[in-house]
């Protein structure tokens, strides 16, 4: 055989972005998923969200959230967005890693307040700001031939 038949699906490899392409990427979505343990287990929660100039990602969430607990124990938490097309198998998967914390500062929690409308309709008037510590993020491109996937390999 010669290549990919016609009905197979496209070749794509990953391409490592840096910080600032992927921050840059995160920026231009509206939502995401918040990843954090509760009573030790892993909880994945989507959620809108804006980032700083700093980088740091800003969601709002309401009182009893369990993403609130972890925040309040300034606990490691994971953002990830992406965008992905199924037909091309192009796109891209960012993940900002830091400590999740609650926003009490009083001028910081109005401007988060005026900058980021809940989705839901729920009374979300809590802020955590997840600190951009690990930003990583890679876009899946259609392959050329002759050329292989330059993205590190990881096992897991």
């Amino acid at each position: 055989m010669t290549g990919p038949s016609p009905s197979s699906p496209p070749v794509a490899r990953l391409v490592e972005l840096s910080r600032e392409e992927a921050l840059g990427l995160l920026a231009g979505v509206p939502m995401g998923r918040v990843g954090f343990t509760h009573q030790a287990l892993p909880v994945i929660r989507p959620v809108n969200h804006l980032v700083t100039d700093t980088g740091d990602v800003v969601i709002r969430t309401h009182a009893g959230a369990a993403l609130l607990t972890s925040a309040t124990a300034s606990e490691v938490v994971v953002y990830e967005a992406d965008h992905i097309d199924g037909d091309t198998h192009t796109g891209w998967s960012v993940m900002v890693t830091g400590i999740a914390s609650r926003v009490t500062d009083p001028t910081t929690l109005s401007r988060y307040h005026a900058e980021l409308t809940p989705w839901v309709s729920r009374d979300t008037e809590y802020v955590v700001r997840i600190d951009a510590e690990l930003v990583t993020g890679y876009r899946l491109e259609r392959s050329r031939p002759g050329i292989t996937d330059r993205c590190p390999r990881t096992t897991g």
